[in-house]
């Protein structure tokens, strides 16, 4: 099972899980990070690295969440990989508390730089 990125991350997009990524199967957006499921594998060091709780394994996921799977699998394919921390979005601290739900609606669908 792998591990999935929440909306939780969208705005915040810290990289501290990046480094620590054996396979480099996280992908960048202009707003949030995403794994690619197909080449998690499923080793779980990224999930205590994310400070804010926005990477679960795909099994733990509610019924509401499973959406963020799908956002995932779609968005690791057409966005670029990252495979080095570039530090969180500006006004991350201000978007840590907001769950996923209240962020989709920024969620970006513009390639990280």
């Amino acid at each position: 099972m792998p591990f999935v990125v929440t909306g939780k991350c969208i705005n915040c997009r810290y990289s501290d899980c990046v480094e620590v990524c054996p396979v480099d199967c996280f992908y960048q957006g202009e707003n949030m990070l995403v794994i690619n499921p197909d080449e998690c594998i499923d080793c779980g060091v990224c999930e205590p690295e994310c400070p804010i709780e926005a990477i679960k394994s795909d099994d733990e996921l509610s019924n509401e969440e499973l959406k963020w799977a799908e956002i995932n699998a779609k968005f690791s394919a057409l966005w670029p990989s990252i495979k080095e921390t570039i530090g969180p979005m500006p006004r991350a601290e201000e978007f840590a508390d907001q769950g996923s739900e209240e962020k989709l609606a920024l969620l970006s669908e513009k390639p990280g730089e």
